[in-house]
C-alpha cells in the first residue's frame, strides 16, 4: 500500500509539472519552502531560496526559446523519525515549440510536511543527455 506520503509528495510535483507546462509562478511558489535550494543539473549554479528561484523561472518563462521541463518521480523514501520525505527521478527539458527533447537526466528532491503541506526544501540535478 502506498503511503500518505507519497501520494501528496507525487500530488504536488505532478502540481509542479503542470505549474511549469503552464509558466505559472503563483502555483509554484507554495510548492517550494521559503529557504529552497536547487542545484542545476549542468554547471551546479546554486539557485537559494523561494524569491531566487521564482526569479529563475519568471526569466525562463520568458525565453524566446521556452524550455518546458519535468520532473518523473520514480521513488519517494519517506522518514520515519521526521516529516521528511526524498524524491527519486528522472527530468526532461523539452523545447516547448518542437517538443524536442533538449536535456534530460536524474533528480532527488527533499521535501519536508510544513502545516500539513508538503513543500520541496532541496532539489539537485544531473544532465546525463
Amino acid at each position: 500500500m502506498t503511503n500518505p506520503a507519497d501520494l501528496a509528495i507525487r500530488m504536488r510535483r505532478a502540481a509542479f509539472n503542470r505549474a511549469l507546462a503552464e509558466g505559472d509562478l503563483k502555483a509554484i511558489g507554495p510548492l517550494l519552502a521559503q529557504h529552497a535550494v536547487l542545484v542545476t543539473g549542468t554547471d551546479s549554479a546554486v539557485i537559494t531560496g523561494r524569491t531566487a528561484q521564482l526569479q529563475a523561472w519568471k526569466r525562463e518563462f520568458a525565453a524566446a526559446a521556452r524550455v518546458v521541463y519535468a520532473r518523473t518521480p520514480e521513488t519517494i523514501v519517506p522518514s520515519t523519525v521526521e516529516p521528511i520525505a526524498l524524491e527519486h527521478g528522472q527530468w526532461q527539458g523539452v523545447d516547448a515549440a518542437s517538443g524536442t527533447v533538449i536535456a534530460s537526466g536524474n533528480y532527488t528532491a527533499k521535501w519536508r510536511e510544513l502545516g500539513g503541506q508538503w513543500v520541496i526544501i532541496a532539489e539537485i540535478y544531473l544532465t546525463l543527455g
